[in-house]
């Protein structure tokens, strides 16, 4: 199974792009480990379309062209279920387990993201009921799966 970060947007370069790199360095590490094939990082351009809904539509359309079919799609959401990161390990690790081709970590844009995109989803996850920065979401993201990469190799990062 390959590990697959989908951001829209662009990371710009500064301490939010170096602190990012840092720990999607590290999860590239501990891939082999926990039986993941690779980890990508794929960055979608933000849509100019006029209107949100048709900007939302066309980024839903690029995202979901990149998948691999079969993928387990988890989608990053202010609306969606905080789960601990031992629970996210256990999901990232039961997909693998199932033989999924590939588990989609998807960040939507500055408008959110396409209830078509929401529809195809597995999982429906939050970082909190607050809002972040696009550039610090994409910082918890690559920790939380490093993080949950090292819990299902047993490695000592997460001290629950």
């Amino acid at each position: 199974m390959r590990l697959l970060l989908i951001a829209v947007g662009r990371l710009k370069s500064g301490p939010e792009r170096e602190l990012f790199e840092r720990y999607f360095k590290r999860l590239g590490e501990l891939t082999r480990t926990a039986g993941i094939s690779s980890v990508d990082l794929r960055e979608i351009g933000e849509s100019r379309a006029r209107r949100p809904e048709d900007r939302r539509a066309e980024e839903a359309r690029a995202i979901l062209a990149d998948l691999p079919d079969g993928a387990t799609i988890a989608l990053l959401d202010e609306r969606g279920a905080a789960l601990a990161s031992a629970q996210w390990a256990r999901e990232i690790g039961r997909a693998r387990d199932n033989a999924a081709p590939a588990y989609a970590l998807i960040i939507g844009g500055p408008d959110g993201v396409d209830p078509s995109l929401r529809e195809k989803a597995q999982g429906v996850l939050s970082f909190g009921a607050m809002t972040w920065p696009h550039q610090l979401v994409r910082v918890m993201a690559a920790e939380q799966l490093y993080r949950s990469l090292s819990i299902l190799v047993g490695h000592p990062y997460h001290r629950p």
